[in-house]
């Protein structure tokens, strides 16, 4: 088979604009909307300017939205947290931008910091926390164990309605991106019995992380 046999059989795809797979404006997948805060976070100048710090609570400030999705910018200074939560039906990335946050779950503990690092501890066992929710967890201690260790990570995706808890355990101030597709229309706070409040964000209301 010659190769003028070969185009004829496949044809012109330039032809056949119909058959092309159009490039999406947004990200539509876990992986797309994780380049796009990867992408952001390697670029300064797309949130260094823009950053602040508040004594009494976490800074934020919505970077950027678009067709079910938001980007969170959000800082933290040293014993700024977040209390166990979970982020409803919506599913999030986040990673750090500058400084070092701690991540905790049912399943253990990691920091992560500027960088793409992160080191991980087994957590403790702990009885009651948020019950129903496969592989999530609401611990509140700093957990332990042996196995710590680091691995190279671009960042966390936080599965709907996963439990965790961020907090910046740190001496220095932490900044940090987080993206939620959808967007958060559902907060619930857990404690050792459950869930004990759900929050609902707004546009004025402080992202839980």
């Amino acid at each position: 088979m010659n190769s003028d046999s070969d185009l004829q059989i496949a044809g012109d795809i330039l032809a056949v604009q119909h058959l092309l797979q159009p490039a999406r404006e947004h990200p539509a997948t876990v992986a797309e909307f994780a380049g796009m805060a990867r992408s952001i976070a390697a670029d300064r100048r797309l949130w260094a300017p823009l950053v602040s710090y508040d004594a009494t609570t976490r800074w934020y400030h919505r970077l950027r939205t678009g067709p079910g999705y938001e980007v969170w910018l959000l800082s933290w200074l040293p014993g700024q947290g977040t209390g166990p939560h979970d982020h409803g039906g919506s599913t999030g990335y986040f990673t750090v931008l500058e400084g070092e946050l701690t991540e905790r779950t049912e399943g253990g503990v990691r920091t992560l910091t500027a960088g793409a690092r992160t080191t991980s501890a087994k957590a403790p066992a702990r009885t009651g926390g948020a019950r129903g929710v496969p592989g999530a967890g609401a611990g509140t201690g700093s957990g332990g164990g042996a196995g710590a260790g680091a691995v190279a990570v671009s960042g966390r995706v936080v599965a709907p309605g996963r439990v965790h808890e961020l907090v910046n355990d740190s001496l220095e101030p932490a900044v940090s991106l987080h993206v939620y597709f959808p967007g958060l229309t559902d907060m619930p706070m857990h404690g050792a019995t459950g869930v004990v409040h759900r929050f609902a964000p707004s546009a004025r209301s402080a992202v839980r992380a």
